[in-house]
């Protein structure tokens, strides 16, 4: 929440923080010690205040560098004064100059700041990029965290905090479903699975409760989960291909980056398609109790196909049970 948003706000604000988590919370500022008051009276421990870097920002918000550096040096030991934790924000800093981008990390860790987030506003970044700015910025920040912000306009946010996270990042942003402005930002339950999957890295996240708070916020904000989201569609790990289900029924590691198990899930979802072979329709069948002949396996694939292709869908165990007694078994 921003404290500056209206009187609801500040409401709102306190009221997270009347709850005791454990976990940080951070009120989001502009640059303006106005700002920062109110911020201090809604009682969040950290704060985050925010600068336009790049100059395509700074002429729309009337702002230049000279102001950017001056402001520094006057909101963040006012900010330290008032928070246990102070981040600043170079907003759109992949389009920032180089050497400027550079200075303000520098001026910001010398004042003290414990992060700087380094955002990809605009999402114009790409993970090459991400990287080599990173290992590059690290120097300036000295003993100073920095974090890396994506937005996903482009679909590269999840690759690119990755890449961050792979090039040395102490932080990263993200959001439950990758809510976020326009487009959104880098999905917490992508990047929690990927550094796992990628790295096998856990960190604090665990993994078996991903997929309740992807739910449960899918709800709260009336925002469907698209069935081949990834780590939370319900289609992940449903396989139709004859040669993925032949294999998956040996190895669910042959078409599969990750165990459902992990997010706690159920096993692989194998269903019946235009795409199934003999294997998947033999093991669907003996899982509801037929055992069919060979040549009643092939005539019931024939007529699996006919229906799926009719229906453009894939059959469901009970779908394929009630088309076997109605072409099959009669």
């Amino acid at each position: 929440h921003t404290p500056a948003m209206g009187s609801a706000a500040p409401y709102h604000i306190r009221a997270l923080v009347d709850l005791n988590l454990d976990c940080r919370l951070t009120s989001w500022c502009r640059a303006l010690e106005t700002d920062l008051e109110l911020a201090a009276r809604c009682g969040t421990t950290g704060v985050h205040i925010s600068f336009p870097l790049s100059s395509i920002l700074m002429k729309a918000m009337g702002k230049s560098e000279d102001w950017v550096l001056a402001e520094l040096a006057v909101l963040i030991p006012s900010a330290l004064s008032r928070f246990q934790f102070v981040s600043i924000g170079a907003q759109d800093a992949f389009r920032a100059h180089p050497d400027f981008l550079r200075d303000v990390i520098a001026s910001a860790a010398g004042y003290g700041v414990h992060r700087v987030r380094i955002a990809d506003t605009v999402a114009l970044a790409r993970p090459l990029l991400v990287a080599d700015m990173v290992r590059d910025l690290i120097s300036s920040a000295g003993r100073t965290a920095l974090e890396f912000h994506g937005h996903n306009d482009l679909g590269m946010a999840t690759a690119n905090t990755i890449a961050a996270i792979e090039a040395g990042i102490r932080a990263v942003s993200v959001t439950v479903n990758g809510i976020g402005e326009r487009a959104g930002n880098a999905p917490l339950e992508q990047v929690a699975v990927a550094v796992a999957t990628l790295e096998n890295r856990y960190g604090s996240v665990d993994l078996q409760k991903l997929l309740p708070i992807s739910r449960l916020v899918s709800r709260t904000t009336n925002r469907p989960i698209p069935v081949d989201q990834p780590i939370t569609g319900e289609a992940v790990f449903r396989h139709e291909s004859g040669i993925h289900c032949a294999c998956i029924l040996k190895d669910s590691a042959t078409y599969q980056p990750f165990s459902p198990e992990m997010l706690g899930r159920e096993k692989a979802q194998l269903v019946a398609g235009r795409h199934s072979g003999t294997k998947v329709i033999e093991h669907l069948m003996a899982e509801a109790g037929v055992v069919l002949p060979r040549e009643k396996t092939g005539e019931l694939l024939i007529a699996v196909r006919e229906e799926a292709l009719r229906k453009q869908s894939a059959l469901s165990s009970r779908d394929l049970i009630r088309l076997y007694r109605r072409t099959v078994a009669c």
